[in-house]
C-alpha cells in the first residue's frame, strides 16, 4: 500500500541505528540532500535489498562511511565533524 515506504522507516532506523528524516510537508527545497544520502546508501544496499541479509556489522559500517564521508553541503565536513 501507499504506506509501506514510510512504515519501513522504522525497522530502517532501528537497523541502522539513525534517525530517518523525511521532508517537512511544502518544503520541497528539503529534497536535495534526502536524494543525495538515498544515493549514497544505493551505493551499499541494492534498491528493494533485504535488510535481513546484513548484519548489524554490516549496517554499522555503511553508517560510519557514510557518516565520516565529507559533503559538500557541509563545505566538506562530514556530517560526524558537524554531530555536537
Amino acid at each position: 500500500g501507499s504506506g509501506t515506504g514510510m512504515a519501513a522507516h522504522e525497522r530502517i532506523t532501528a537497523a541502522l541505528d539513525l534517525p530517518v528524516y523525511f521532508c517537512a510537508p511544502h518544503h520541497p527545497w528539503q529534497r536535495g540532500t534526502n536524494e543525495n544520502t538515498n544515493g549514497l546508501l544505493r551505493q551499499y544496499l541494492r534498491k528493494n535489498a533485504d535488510l535481513r541479509t546484513f548484519s548489524q556489522e554490516d549496517l554499522n559500517s555503511i553508517a560510519a562511511r557514510l557518516n565520516d564521508r565529507p559533503r559538500r553541503v557541509l563545505d566538506w565536513d562530514s556530517p560526524r565533524q558537524r554531530e555536537d
